[in-house]
């Protein structure tokens, strides 16, 4: 009997040594279930496309269901702010953009803390915004605009698809640094804003390339210019703001993120995932058809991006002085 008790004691010792040393039970692989990604907004829009070509391609490599639920509401922060409050297991991801590194300066009583709540896996996508005005508008360029606007401060219009949302705010950051004073219309979305643009009710939009150069092929539009710092292969032939207004520069981007406390192992695979999938020409092809680029970065590195567009955008929000309950 005391043989036995000792070669049970040092069995369970045994075992209580494999527990603490991290080498009992193999834990499952991740992922071993469908994956949600919430996307902040309706169907069919921007951000709705980039997370189902990701979806689609991510399911492809893992084997497991990459399933979006769409939660619209509150310029992005509804889905956020569900995100920022799911467990922290992977299995919930938030489809983030440029408007929720706007959000925090702009909302006085948002529910959640962008750069606390979230764990950054990688950027996905990076593309510019077009500057489009009504072809009744006598600018053929943005010299010429600028022009306009100054003979006419107050009096031209430009409409946006929301308060907050890069469309707004990329108008703002062009009054502040082509020193212009065009009044800000907000739309409940792009296709109504875009609507008014073409009808004469407002003069101009800073929109997406995906929902404003069919208009502009179509001749409803005229395109002055794009937004990035670089011209657009989407669109070589027109120039950036930044040749006319040095420095101006509004991207649009998407990107995924996790709830805060996310296992590292989890972050890191599914970063090593997007870089596999954002590597694939089929997924590059997709992206550019919509006027953006594939941007797969690094947690930290998309981390540090995210805080540089928070501050960038805290004083496009100051100088406007816009603000939303």
């Amino acid at each position: 009997m005391q043989k036995i008790r000792r070669r049970l004691a040092m069995a369970l010792c045994a075992l209580a040594g494999c527990l603490v040393g991290g080498s009992a039970l193999p834990q499952a692989a991740y992922p071993a279930k469908p994956v949600k990604l919430v996307v902040p907004y309706p169907p069919g829009g921007p951000t709705d496309i980039v997370a189902r070509v990701i979806a689609q391609r991510l399911q492809t490599q893992t084997g497991q269901p990459f399933v979006i639920e769409n939660l619209p509401g509150a310029g992005g922060n509804t889905g956020a702010a569900a995100v920022a409050r799911a467990a922290p297991d992977g299995y919930t991801l938030l489809v983030a953009t440029t408007a929720h590194a706007i959000n925090p300066s702009l909302f006085k009583n948002l529910s959640y803390q962008f750069g606390r709540d979230f764990a950054p896996i990688s950027q996905l996508t990076s593309g510019p915004l077009v500057v489009v005005v009504n072809p009744a508008l006598p600018a053929k360029n943005m010299a010429e605009l600028i022009a306009l606007a100054k003979s006419k401060p107050g009096e031209l219009n430009f409409a946006s698809s929301g308060n907050g949302q890069s469309t707004h705010l990329a108008g703002e950051l062009f009054n502040a640094t082509a020193g212009t004073k065009i009044r800000h219309v907000p739309y409940k979305g792009s296709a109504p804003a875009l609507t008014d643009t073409m009808g004469g009710q407002t003069q101009l939009m800073f929109d997406t390339m995906l929902s404003a150069m069919p208009h502009v092929k179509g001749g409803k539009l005229r395109a002055l210019a794009v937004t990035s710092a670089q011209r657009s292969p989407a669109a070589p032939d027109l120039p950036t703001v930044a040749e006319t207004v040095p420095g101006f520069e509004a991207i649009a981007w998407n990107g995924l993120l996790a709830p805060a406390n996310t296992p590292r192992e989890i972050i890191a695979k599914l970063s090593a995932e997007l870089r596999t999938a954002m590597e694939q020409p089929e997924v590059r092809e997709r992206f550019e058809a919509q006027g953006f680029a594939a941007a797969w970065n690094t947690p930290d590195a998309f981390a540090g991006f995210i805080q540089a567009e928070i501050d960038k955008w805290a004083k496009v929000v100051q100088v406007s002085g816009a603000t939303i309950e």
